[in-house]
């Protein structure tokens, strides 16, 4: 969670009273062929799709060095973890993972190097390095291109070796990241990096620095280096990722500018983004998405809390009121427009009647996913300097199961509106259950999953009948293989 966090960005779910299913799951890049100077690297990444992203950079750059990747740990003769801050839960997993990468190297592998990188290692670099003695290296999100220095630093030395260092430049505009997804159907793309919102509970601009964005050209470039090689979906990325802006030629690139442009590249690439500011969403924003077909009719929209008390405690900068008319102001300019959000659980202070203003808001809205956590105070962030968090671990448990509570039973409703709809779907692969069975997305973000058919692969278009569904899936049966941009002129 933040304003935005790095937890923002991931798929949303509500299986877990806690913790959403897959925040938490470690995600892990394929191993490469050669190792040209000998050494492969194992890279595991929690968090938000900005890590994964962070990671593919990583792996770009240690490529470029003669790293070869692995695919597991064993294999491994460096390990990095990269990982966020925003959770004390997050950080307690990511100690344990580093204490047995610790007790191998101790114990059997001498030669192992031990990383850290990301939000976590910024702010936890001292406890990290002489505290606790787990890791060897020490890189923050602005040092990543110095990895290969360090590296070399502390297989030469044997001390500890850090960088930390926030710029107020550094966007890696320059560097090609190694994909996640060999497959080529969907990619990240980071446009601007940092934030500058400070909001009370979020330690981002701490660990990640001040907003600056990527130039427009290298985006635009590596959006369509990203069609070229077959992909079908891309998100772009950000904080903050609506207040982006760049100056060119005199005039100002807005994110509605920069979306417009990249939705010109090909008429089969859908384009979706993360993570959104309300006090950023403007009506130009709003009419891109009503103009572009290929821009998904889906918003991550942050709303925090129900109450306009605890939005000002939380610094916000909008009022409930205000939330809500842009809801409303939003779904009148885009029809059926999809909302996801993030809201906090036992905020400092939370009264019964502040809970329910959150309860009601969600009522109100009807989003169609969210992200639902229980509050974690961030060491340094306004809100653990200046308010007390009062909330009893038992209060904010029994706040957030009435918060998931709700949302399930609204996440079902909405779609069972969906049912009797035929969408296109980008069809992403096997579901989770059976190989006899596909899965995708719809322009909303709603997973469909139907039977298999021959001749549908990943990466295809496909036009699906919704026949029913879960709370948070929607079941259906095929009806033909398509392209987007038929798909989009029949809809029309």
């Amino acid at each position: 969670m933040q304003p935005i966090t790095d937890l923002d960005v991931l798929q949303p779910t509500s299986s877990a009273p806690d913790v959403a299913e897959g925040i938490d799951a470690p995600k892990t890049l394929p191993a490469t062929v050669d190792a040209p100077n000998g050494k492969r690297v194992f890279i595991e990444t929690y968090g938000c799709q900005m890590n994964v992203s962070d990671s593919e950079l990583v792996a770009s750059i240690l490529a470029q060095d003669g790293y070869g990747l692995s695919a597991t740990e064993d294999d491994a003769d460096v390990i990095l973890i990269n990982t966020c801050a925003i959770r004390e839960k997050a950080e307690d997993r990511v100690r344990g993972r580093l204490a047995r990468f610790r007790g191998r190297k101790v114990k059997s592998q001498p030669d192992l190097t031990i990383g850290v990188l990301g939000c976590m290692a910024e702010r936890l670099r001292k406890k990290l390095l002489e505290e606790e003695a787990l890791v060897d290296v020490v890189v923050g999100p602005d040092a990543y291109r110095d990895l290969p220095r360090l590296l070399a630093e502390t297989e030469e030395t044997g001390q500890a070796a850090v960088n930390v260092h926030l710029s107020r430049e550094e966007t890696y505009a320059d560097i090609a990241p190694v994909r996640y997804d060999t497959n080529g159907v969907s990619a990240f793309v980071s446009i601007m990096r940092g934030c500058d919102n400070m909001c009370a509970f979020c330690v981002v601009p701490f660990t990640r620095g001040r907003e600056r964005s990527r130039p427009v050209t290298s985006i635009l470039a590596e959006c369509a280096q990203l069609v070229d090689a077959g992909y079908k979906e891309v998100t772009v990325l950000g904080q903050n990722v609506n207040s982006y802006r760049v100056e060119e030629n005199g005039s100002v690139v807005s994110f509605a500018e920069l979306l417009y442009r990249i939705s010109l590249l090909s008429p089969e690439l859908r384009i979706r983004y993360s993570t959104s500011h309300p006090k950023d969403c403007s009506e130009e924003l709003l009419h891109v998405h009503l103009e572009r077909p290929t821009i998904c009719n889906f918003i991550h929209l942050p709303v925090q809390h129900g109450n306009t008390e605890v939005l000002r405690r939380m610094r916000r900068t909008y009022s409930r009121e205000q939330y809500l008319d842009l809801i409303g102001r939003a779904r009148s300019i885009v029809p059926d427009l999809a909302l996801s959000t993030d809201i906090i659980a036992g905020f400092c202070h939370e009264t019964e009647e502040e809970h329910a203003d959150t309860l009601s808001l969600m009522e109100a809205v009807g989003y169609d996913h969210a992200f639902m956590f229980m509050y974690s105070e961030r060491p340094n962030t306004f809100a653990a300097r200046k308010f007390e968090d009062d909330i009893p671990e038992e209060l904010k448990q029994h706040r957030l199961a009435e918060i998931i509570e709700i949302q399930n039973r609204v996440s079902r409703e909405r779609n069972e509106r969906r049912v009797g709809i035929r969408e296109v779907i980008l069809v992403e692969g096997p579901s989770r259950r059976s190989d006899e069975q596909l899965c995708g997305r719809t322009d909303s973000n709603h997973m469909v999953v139907f039977d298999r058919v021959d001749g549908l692969e990943k990466g295809d278009y496909a036009e699906v009948d919704i026949m029913s569904c879960t709370s948070a899936t929607l079941l259906g049966e095929f009806v033909r293989k398509t392209t987007l941009e038929e798909a989009v002129a029949v809809g029309a």
